[in-house]
């Protein structure tokens, strides 16, 4: 075969008895065994006796109305799992937002589905539900995908009112946009399951259609106790907004159901019922699989966001076998661009490498160096612009794999013009009209994580591995930043540290700044929709392009004014 001749497979085999290969596998168990240890205590809601109540009280828990509502053949790709984790702890915590979200199939049509878990705090709105809330239909608005609202809710966490109520992103915007999906078309079914109250008693009656069950679903705007002190008036629950007040006299509920089950079943046949809505006419073939197992990869990624490791052999485990055809393969070689498949999908990849390379010759005297891997050098950034640009032009998704320190700093770089290919790449991804899926697989420091497609830059879906690290800068350097800056406040204050106070003050810096570039931090501030495996990155991202493709819609690529 000529050297030219295009080589549609990427990665090498891996030796699994190679130490390297060992000690990573070793590693990345440990990040796996703390997922799941985390997510299965996350699962617990409010805990197992706030669990027990829920069902002596004849109701099914969230995720279990969920599992009776997905159909027996489709997975439940939960979003925002870890929503809240670390926060709120001096008011008890908020597991999981206090709300459980994700997409499944419904009779056969993909759904959106948030169903508020009332173990924790009665279901009440902390200020990451309605942000968790609020993504849920960001993802059904910008898709056009179907959503279904599992009701039962306290309402707003009184306490922190001043932090859900008043803003633009607070709690009112969710029947904004609940407004906005009904005059897209959006279909919205909501089932009221428990309490409903107070502002959240307009997210059900906003819907197109609302259910409720008997005996334990309720709504109104002020319960029995608000009643009593604003109007003297004594009612009780279910004569205020039980399920006959609102399906006999009201009218406020479309249907009226005497059991979870049920209520649930009725939902499933509402969707039956819908019409199939137009999609996109992304190109899509038989998916074939990996040509490397998906569960090399942990032998492969270091757990330190600082060793190196063969980018395309990350590829070879996503991507599907012989589908990879590189752009620009000798040039910018700090960034990896390329057409491939995933699941059969065509995508186009924009990936970091982290291989040191040689640089390219030609450019500049003394260029035999290696450039460092994964940072983004000027010719990088200018070809990554301009793949961007062209899978716009034939409206092909991006996909983007970050592992990325940032561009490239000192007097060379800036004298090359790194700055304006920078702001070109960032314009290129800013301007995208295609679909676009983030993957942070280890580090997103500094402007590096906006060119590759951060949380500001409308990633349909975006999602980390439990190596990724986000931050404005590395650990290390931003470590010794602070304690510099900590130093010389405390020379100006007279105070002399000595090398073990200097050392301990670095110590402390450290944890802290560590402890807030974890996946976890950023998790649960849903600054990455969900921390997944690594071997699930290909069912995620192709479960973000069949809900992309329920929006036929693609406006015009316009990258405005970009400096060459």
């Amino acid at each position: 075969m000529s050297e030219f001749a295009p080589n549609r497979s990427v990665g090498s085999e891996v030796d699994p008895e190679k130490q390297k290969y060992v000690t990573r596998l070793a590693g990345y168990h440990g990040l796996l065994e703390d997922l799941n240890s985390k997510r299965s205590l996350i699962f617990e809601g409010g805990g197992k006796k706030r669990q027990q109540r829920e069902h002596e009280r004849g109701k099914m828990l969230a995720r279990e109305r969920i599992a009776a509502l997905v159909d027996a053949d489709s997975e439940f790709q939960e979003i925002g799992t870890f929503v809240g984790e670390g926060m709120y702890e001096d008011e008890g915590g908020c597991p999981c937002g206090g709300t459980v979200m994700g997409t499944g199939h419904v009779s056969g049509k993909l759904c959106m589905i948030v169903a508020n878990d009332a173990t924790v705090k009665a279901g009440a709105w902390f200020p990451i539900t309605a942000k968790k809330n609020l993504r849920a239909q960001e993802i059904a608005l910008e898709n056009r995908l179907p959503i279904i609202y599992l009701v039962d809710s306290a309402g707003v966490f009184l306490p922190m009112q001043d932090e859900i109520f008043p803003d633009k992103e607070h709690f009112g915007r969710i029947f904004r946009n609940n407004a906005k999906l009904s005059s897209m078309g959006i279909p919205q079914i909501a089932a009221v399951m428990g309490s409903c109250v107070a502002g959240g008693a307009y997210l059900p009656i906003m819907s197109d259609e609302a259910l409720i069950v008997d005996g334990t679903g309720s709504i109104y705007l002020a319960g029995p106790f608000l009643v009593k002190a604003a109007i003297g008036e004594e009612v009780d629950s279910e004569t205020l907004g039980g399920a006959a007040t609102h399906s006999e006299v009201s009218g406020v509920t479309d249907y009226r159901l005497p059991d979870d089950a049920t209520c649930l079943a009725t939902i499933k046949d509402l969707v039956a019922r819908m019409a199939d809505s137009p999609r996109a006419s992304f190109n899509r073939v038989k998916p074939s699989p990996p040509k490397f197992s998906a569960d090399e990869l942990l032998g492969i990624m270091p757990v330190s966001g600082s060793e190196p490791y063969n980018m395309f052999d990350v590829l070879g485990r996503i991507i599907d076998a012989d589908s990879w055809t590189e752009y620009k393969a000798g040039y910018g070689k700090t960034l990896l661009t390329g057409y491939a498949r995933i699941d059969g999908w065509s995508v186009g990849i924009v990936a970091n490498q982290r291989e040191l390379v040689k640089a390219r010759a030609g450019v500049k005297a003394g260029t035999d160096e290696l450039q460092a891997g994964g940072v983004i050098y000027s010719d990088s950034a200018d070809k990554a612009a301009r793949f961007i640009m062209n899978c716009n032009q034939k409206q092909i998704p991006l996909v983007f794999l970050q592992d990325v320190s940032g561009f490239m700093v000192g007097s060379r770089a800036e004298h090359g013009g790194i700055i304006k290919d920078g702001a070109k790449m960032v314009n290129a991804v800013s301007n995208s009209v295609v679909p676009k899926f983030t993957v942070i697989v280890g580090n997103s420091y500094g402007a590096g994580n906006y060119a590759m497609c951060g949380k500001a830059y409308d990633p349909r879906m975006i999602c980390a591995w439990p190596t990724a690290r986000i931050a404005v800068m590395g650990g290390a350097q931003a470590a010794k930043t602070l304690l510099q800056i900590q130093k010389a406040k405390r020379v100006r204050a007279g105070e002399v540290l000595s090398d073990e106070a200097e050392k301990a003050l670095l110590d402390e810096i450290t944890a802290r700044y560590d402890a807030q570039t974890s996946p976890y931090y950023a998790a649960s501030r849903l600054w990455v929709d969900e921390i997944i495996e690594p071997s699930r990155t290909r069912d995620w991202i192709s479960r973000g392009m069949e809900i992309a493709s329920h929006n036929p819609e693609i406006e015009p690529f316009n990258p405005g004014v970009i400096q060459t």
